[in-house]
């Protein structure tokens, strides 16, 4: 049976998602087989996950997001990145940005891309006008709907403030709340639409030694300092529930090359926030440990 997932307005953009969104980096992976990627990609709209989120250089997602999905293009929010790996381009500059549109374009089989994220530059880079401007042609040309950035800590801040774009992507989650607190509140002031990136903390939990030189290791660090108690809920469902509900965020995107996994994180998100109790927890663990991390990149 179909579920009908709670969906929520996008900032002031026009736009609506789901509460979960799909991160499909992994559908980009070559080891994944074409027609699971395609399985998966219509699950999640059957679902109601109304927000796919991919990028330039995550593989063959784009490619798959296009094969599998033009004809339901109408049935989703398409999010993708860009600004560099264009060939024969040097990347940010208004050429990178133009001809990675285009090409985003092509590659997806669309006419138009909802939102188009500079991909986590630094300051300097999004404060350039000539980039700007060029984010502002292709929104005017209706090749974008909205401007948008990913990143974190200041270039991040910046960007909430700057009035030049209608939506971000940021860590949100149990152990990386900076943007939480020193952006969203902002963001939400200007009718900024928020992602919430890495929800479940790259899964950090379930190292049970220091995962060197893993993604995962900064989180696992943390974890470890604030000694959060999920309170008899599995440790996915204890983060897939903070930052789905987290004040400010828009739709929470989660990566998986699993249709398993994504139905089961559908399933976490029809259960609402978290207690009021486990929200105190985790609220006086950060203010205890957590005052001087910055978001990861």
């Amino acid at each position: 049976m179909l579920r009908c997932m709670k969906q929520r307005e996008f900032g002031k953009t026009g736009l609506r998602v789901s509460v979960l969104g799909l991160g499909a980096g992994q559908v980009g992976a070559e080891s994944l087989d074409d027609r699971e990627a395609g399985r998966l990609l219509n699950r999640a709209l059957d679902l109601g996950v109304t927000l796919i989120d991919t990028a330039r250089g995550y593989g063959l997602s784009e490619e798959r997001v296009g094969r599998h999905l033009a004809g339901r293009r109408d049935e989703f929010v398409l999010s993708t990145k860009g600004g560099y790996g264009v060939e024969g381009v040097e990347d940010w500059t208004p050429g990178a940005i133009r001809h990675g549109i285009e090409r985003a374009l092509r590659t997806m089989r669309t006419d138009r891309i909802d939102l188009f994220h500079l991909h986590s530059c630094p300051l300097g880079t999004l404060r350039r006008e000539d980039l700007l401007a060029e984010l502002d042609r292709a929104r005017e040309a209706g090749l974008i709907r909205v401007a948008a950035y990913s990143g974190e800590n200041e270039a991040l801040a910046w960007v909430a403030e700057s009035g030049r774009f209608g939506s971000v992507e940021t860590s949100v989650n149990v152990a990386d709340q900076w943007s939480l607190h020193h952006v969203l509140p902002e963001a939400a002031a200007r009718g900024l639409g928020v992602i919430a990136k890495r929800p479940i903390a790259n899964a950090a939990w379930q190292f049970t030694e220091r995962p060197v030189g893993q993604y995962a290791e900064v989180y696992w660090e943390r974890l470890r300092a604030l000694r959060l108690d999920p309170g008899g809920l599995e440790w996915d469902e204890f983060a897939l529930r903070f930052s789905a509900f987290a004040p400010g965020v828009s739709s929470a995107i989660v990566g998986t090359a699993r249709v398993e996994n994504l139905e089961r994180n559908a399933a976490i998100v029809e259960r609402g926030p978290l207690p009021a109790d486990l929200l105190a927890q985790i609220g006086a663990a950060w203010t205890e440990h957590g005052g001087e991390w910055g978001g990861e990149v």
